[in-house]
């Protein structure tokens, strides 16, 4: 019985059952896998081709067209009477287009033995084929002559893929005139990108090889650079160019016109010489810069496809700098050329009178120290006027003393001095308007951080720790000559609007009135003409046909601790510093400007004559028959 029972158990009927079950169960498990995997993909499928189906379409037709950036014209630059400062030309250059080409070093080597290409060439090709798309046209040399454009031509069936196309190039067609000014453009780098992202222009400098580094091209960038344009250019899976279809035109960029005066700013280069130096010349009524010179100059031509070593090695370290913007970053003691205003702030505060008078022995004494006058036995009785036209030292040692520093700091930075004149170019310095304040900050140890009464001494004749740029001193002139009306200086007359023709004026902008006494301001002017008459002046505007007022000053670079200073026996480097303020005419001023010559010894020597120049081409249009001399016989004054 236990035989049959197993054998009922496990009979194979029972087994073969229980394989169908498992069997079933499977094919509803794979089933059931199979079905919620096409339930996946139809899911997949349904959300790629209805929900997605824009934006793929979008990817897709991306994929197949793209868009070339064409580049705006750059806009033009113009002096106040349309003679042209920056423009743009068409020149031919050498082009490839990588994806048309099967071994492109090979085929630069070939290209090299027809038209010259040197390593700086083959460098900027590398870049640009690196921040571009195969199909782009990309140049190896740009500006080809004449001749070199018949040679390709000649050649051309053997170079497949490269082709001669015009392209547009900046020129500075004066040179070197007003460089600082107008300042130049060069390669877009890495810090350029940052400024472009930053003011959300990367996609309208798609295609730009180069942006403003200085000057006005740095200032105005984005007005010069205009609209870039966009060809769409279909394209097939290797990325080849197949046709274009469609064409958007840029923009031009806009024109400045300055307020610049081209033919002044070039007699006011010529008149320099050879000699380093700095001139600023502002109307007064508008703050409209007339001329802005920093001798010497340089280029602009030279940097806008690249500079050569050599040449950036001789710009670069050259002993005279010319690099240097010397009328906006260069920071100077005024010298005696701070007397006009010392004397200003004297009759504003109630310190002095106009007929107020003290007695120069050659010298004043303070806390057991000689400051010494320029003046051998000294000027004998002194008032204001005196003071200015035959710039008595003793006086202003005398008049510091009452002021105190902290009025003649408060009343110089009411000037503009030792403060950046909001000029429309980047980069000026501050120069130095000293005070205790100043002097805290200045210095880290206790010590040095106080101020000393001796060293207001020398404050008051432009000395000490004074330190202004020839754009302030200018300022500062034009003020005084507009009555206490403060303008802003910039260089930009109107910008035109390309697209529409419209002239957008720059406004001039009057920054303050400062709330001067006419009668005192009247009292200044006059010594000032006085200056130019019968003063420190008058020699270099003998016979002029104008009224006008000035003012010389002589920098001194060190102490003489009382020795005499003598020219002949000190390196030139060491030569004081000449300098000259001005306006004209007198009695409604056109035109106030600074002189700075460095190491020209006394303004009324090496400045005034320059600021004569000037102001005879400006009021009469006189040209100077030549540069300014030396003149070794001028009436002394620091």
């Amino acid at each position: 019985m236990r035989k049959f029972a197993l054998r009922t158990r496990y009979s194979p009927q029972n087994t073969h059952d229980s394989d169908i079950e498992r069997f079933r169960f499977r094919v509803v498990i794979a089933a059931s896998v199979v079905v919620l995997g096409f339930a996946i993909l139809f899911a997949r499928f349904f959300y790629l081709q209805v929900i997605q189906h824009d934006y793929y379409a979008t990817r897709a037709e991306d994929n197949r067209i793209s868009l070339v950036p064409i580049a705006p014209n750059r806009g033009v630059i113009m002096d106040r009477n349309g003679i042209v400062l920056a423009r743009n030309y068409t020149a031919f250059t050498l082009e490839i287009t990588p994806s048309k080409i099967e071994n492109l070093d090979a085929m630069i080597e070939d290209l090299g033995k027809l038209v010259e290409i040197e390593s700086k060439d083959r460098r900027r090709f590398r870049k640009l084929l690196d921040e571009s798309r195969s199909f782009e046209s990309l140049p190896i040399r740009t500006r080809l002559s004449d001749e070199e454009v018949a040679r390709f031509a000649a050649n051309r069936y053997r170079f497949p893929g490269v082709e001669v196309k015009a392209r547009l190039f900046r020129q500075y067609p004066l040179g070197s005139r007003a460089s600082h000014a107008i300042g130049y453009i060069n390669r877009i780098n890495k810090t350029d990108l940052e400024i472009i992202e930053k003011n959300e222009q990367a996609a309208n400098y798609r295609g730009t090889d180069h942006i403003g580094k200085t000057g006005l091209e740095q200032k105005y960038e984005f007005q010069l650079h205009g609209e870039t344009g966009y060809e769409e250019v279909e394209i097939d899976a290797g990325g080849h160019a197949i046709r274009s279809l469609s064409r958007t035109p840029p923009v031009s960029g806009n024109n400045l016109t300055l307020t610049l005066d081209a033919k002044l700013q070039e007699i006011t280069e010529q008149a320099f010489g050879d000699r380093r130096g700095a001139l600023v010349a502002i109307e007064p009524s508008t703050g409209g810069i007339l001329a802005l010179v920093s001798t010497p100059t340089f280029d602009p031509n030279l940097f806008v496809d690249g500079i050569r070593s050599d040449e950036w090695d001789l710009l670069n370290n050259s002993p005279d700098r010319p690099m240097v913007n010397r009328a906006l970053n260069g920071a100077y003691p005024p010298g005696s050329t701070f007397k006009p205003f010392m004397a200003l702030a004297a009759l504003e505060i109630g310190k002095r009178t106009a007929g107020q008078t003290i007695s120069d022995p050659g010298f004043y004494n303070f806390g057991g120290h000689h400051f010494r006058d320029d003046k051998k036995g000294g000027h004998g009785t002194v008032d204001m006027y005196k003071s200015i036209v035959h710039s008595c030292d003793t006086y202003y040692y005398m008049l510091a003393n009452d002021l105190g520093i902290d009025n003649i700091a408060r009343f110089m930075g009411s000037l503009g001095l030792g403060s950046r004149s909001g000029i429309d170019i980047e980069g000026e310095s501050e120069g130095v308007l000293p005070s205790p304040e100043w002097k805290r900050r200045r210095f880290k140890s206790r010590e040095q951080q106080k101020w000393y009464a001796g060293e207001t001494i020398s404050i008051g004749i432009g000395q000490g720790y004074n330190a202004y740029t020839p754009i302030q001193l200018a300022q500062a002139i034009a003020v005084v000559a507009n009555d206490g009306v403060f303008y802003r200086p910039h260089l930009v007359r109107y910008i035109t609007d390309t697209k529409t023709g419209e002239k957008v004026l720059i406004e001039p902008e009057p920054l303050r009135t400062l709330a001067w006494k006419p009668e005192n301001i009247e009292i200044i002017k006059k010594a000032m003409v006085g200056v130019n008459k019968e003063g420190t002046g008058a020699r270099a505007f003998a016979g002029a046909e104008y009224v006008s007022g000035g003012k010389t000053g002589t920098a001194q670079l060190f102490s003489l601790k009382g020795a005499e200073y003598r020219a002949g026996k000190l390196k030139k480097e060491l030569h004081d510093h000449g300098l000259f303020i001005a306006f004209a005419p007198a009695d409604h001023p056109k035109i106030a400007l600074a002189v700075l010559v460095e190491n020209g010894g006394f303004g009324s020597q090496s400045a005034a004559p320059i600021a004569r120049m000037v102001l005879d081409y400006y009021l009469l249009g006189k040209l100077p028959k030549g540069a300014a001399k030396e003149d070794d016989t001028p009436e002394e004054e620091n």
